[in-house]
């Protein structure tokens, strides 16, 4: 019995793979063990890198040892070109234009010898910072109010079929095209194409499909597209972002439990009573997820916004000497260009490298890091203030 017994059991022992016993085995895991750890840190440690590095270039040039320790002149000027140069005495100098033109004035009689000019390289990011931070927040408007009302009517209100699959197959492929492609799209589409309106004083007549006046004011409703714009670079960037909204978003409201929706139905409530008092309210922390997600995607694309917004120097705020008023100032003030940073960057990025040009690429990549983290901690923090209110 008792033999038996052992032979059962060390059969049993020998074909149990979870068994841990034996050093070869142990090995083996721990050697396994070590492998995946390798992997995970060799990401961290990259990550260290690449964010260490752009600090440590680019702090110097966002600080300084004197208060008010920030480094004014880089937020509050737009780029403009850098003039290096020796003066008569040999002493090499550094100036942006309007110092170079005010050092010039004053000094009508200088040498300047050895001159040599960079573009975009002086100045500051002013243009660039405020134009991303208005493509980014007319992007999620558009995308997150399109892409939270695709999910609602996938989730909620379509009935499961081919059509339905087909919508999904859609929009999963929509997230494989490459940005290019969307930039390409956006100015067919949006910049170039006639059907979408703007308020105008004096339509463009050879691009206007139809102007309509409007009354009592002396300007048209003019269907003559966007062209290169804000709004044009807005909406190619909602269109490249809705993928990820809309899969988030569904996500979120699956995660709802069903018997909220049954419980409201059986008090009475209407199919959209029910949608926004018991499901949206406690979706919407994935949603703000959504939010964060995507403006992660959209704030440093290049290429989109490259044909159908960003212009590589303007010298003005997009807001400076606008005409007209009410819907006219802005429907003006979205159907201009802007600078965008991730577009600055990569302008100074094509030129010779050397130490004025180094300072404006990684004093405007350690901005455009900062900006990315605050929109997204914004995000996160609403999140999670939200999230503290629902009681489940």
């Amino acid at each position: 019995m008792s033999k038996s017994f052992g032979r059962n059991h060390k059969a049993t022992k020998a074909g149990n793979p979870f068994d841990s016993g034996g050093r070869g085995r142990r090995w083996r895991d721990r050697l396994g063990t070590g492998v995946f750890a390798i992997f995970t840190y060799f990401i961290l440690a990259c990550v260290f890198l690449i964010i260490g590095k752009i600090t440590l270039t680019g702090a110097p040039v966002l600080f300084q040892n004197e208060a008010p320790f920030l480094n004014a002149e880089f937020f509050s000027k737009s780029p403009m070109t850098l003039h290096e140069f020796e003066d008569g005495e040999g002493i090499k100098r550094r100036l942006d234009h309007d110092r170079f033109v005010d050092f010039k004035k004053n000094n009508p009689n200088a040498v300047i010898k050895n001159e040599q000019t960079h573009s975009n390289a002086g100045g500051g990011i002013l243009g660039p910072l405020v134009g991303t931070v208005l493509l980014v927040v007319l992007c999620m408007a558009i995308a997150l109010f399109i892409g939270i009302s695709t999910a609602i009517y996938l989730v909620e209100y379509a009935t499961e079929g081919r059509i339905t699959n087909t919508l999904r197959l859609a929009i999963m492929n929509l997230a494989g095209v490459p940005s290019i492609v969307f930039g390409l799209f956006g100015f067919a589409f949006f910049c170039l194409s006639p059907i979408f309106p703007v308020f105008t004083a004096v339509p463009d007549w050879e691009k206007s499909l139809l102007a309509i006046p409007l009354w009592p004011s002396d300007g048209y409703l003019s269907f003559q597209g966007w062209g290169s714009s804000l709004l044009a670079g807005g909406a190619t960037l909602a269109v490249m972002v809705l993928p990820i909204i809309v899969a988030a978003c569904e996500e979120s409201l699956k995660a709802v439990p069903e018997g909220f929706r049954e419980a409201s139905l059986a008090l009475g409530a209407t199919k959209w009573q029910c949608i926004r008092t018991a499901v949206l309210p406690y979706a919407a922390p994935g949603m703000l997820t959504a939010s964060v997600l995507g403006i992660t995607r959209v704030a440093g694309e290049t290429a989109p916004i490259m044909f159908t917004a960003a212009v590589v120097a303007k010298g003005k705020l997009p807001w400076e000497n606008l005409e007209g008023s009410g819907l006219y100032w802005l429907s003006s003030l979205l159907t201009q260009k802007v600078e965008a940073l991730p577009y600055h960057i990569y302008s100074v990025s094509k030129l010779q490298s050397n130490e004025a040009l180094d300072e404006m690429r990684y004093g405007s990549v350690l901005v455009f890091l900062f900006l990315v983290i605050g929109f997204a901690m914004i995000s996160v923090v609403l999140r999670s203030r939200y999230r503290k209110k629902l009681k489940w």
